[in-house]
């Protein structure tokens, strides 16, 4: 099967089985303009899995090819499709996969969804890999495109959750304290709520000592699996 069948395969199944009413109701989830056949997440993954049978003998160059095709098409469920098969080859990851997702992430992304999807798993995989590439989510928080700068915390997420890199967290969270655009804000929360799980007294500390500078939006995140007693004490206007 060529690399045209397997994209004209998915996309004919997706054109298919497309809902309009799940089209309709999924774009309530966002703010910007998104492009959406109306398929359900767990099917798109289900699905993503199924086609990655056909393709799985290819190398990893020539499946990151069909990857770039999908996130081309700017469709939502074509970008989780691409997301999972990245995410499949993990295992074969090298350093020079980095400018590869981090293209993507800045060529294509076009929100939230797509942005979580490719950073939690394939960016923040690579990462827990390769740690020393924390230093190019640093500069991402200095980046113009808000997708990027939520990339820089939401990549952290699932390494956040198991204790490792606080330091780095913490100075992402100071890069991006008093980012104006509320789903930055909602992104680096998200990383500390996920490291509090590890680490909460230390992100309680952090967040009560720059309460005074962070947005509320920032801040509930942030503290919506502490105890209640402390998540209080935090929501204290100083």
């Amino acid at each position: 099967m060529t690399n045209h069948d397997v994209l004209t395969s998915i996309r004919r199944e997706l054109q298919a089985g497309a809902d309009e009413k799940i089209q309709q109701s999924g774009k309530r989830f966002f703010k910007e303009e998104v492009r959406a056949y109306g398929f359900k997440t767990a099917l798109v993954g289900k699905m993503a899995k199924e086609k990655f049978n056909g393709i799985k003998d290819l190398d990893k160059a020539a499946v990151f090819a069909l990857c770039e095709e999908l996130w081309k098409s700017g469709y939502l469920e074509e970008s989780f499709i691409a997301c999972n098969w990245s995410y499949f080859l993990h295992k074969n990851y090298e350093p020079t996969d980095f400018q590869v997702f981090e293209n993507w992430l800045k060529s294509y992304v076009t929100n939230w969804a797509s942005c979580d999807t490719l950073c939690n798993h394939t960016i923040g995989e690579f990462i827990e890999m390769y740690p020393d590439y924390i230093s190019s989510l640093k500069t991402w928080t200095k980046s113009e495109n808000r997708w990027v700068r939520r990339g820089a915390a939401v990549t952290l997420i699932i390494p956040a959750r198991k204790g490792k890199f606080l330091s780095d967290i913490l100075e992402i969270a100071n890069a991006l304290l008093t980012d104006t655009d509320d789903l930055v804000q909602k992104g680096y929360g998200w990383m500390l709520k996920s490291a509090s799980q590890a680490h909460q007294k230390e992100i309680f500390d952090y967040v009560v000592s720059k309460k005074d500078t962070m947005p509320r939006t920032a801040l509930r995140y942030a503290i919506e699996k502490m105890p209640e007693k402390l998540r209080k004490e935090a929501m204290k206007r100083g």
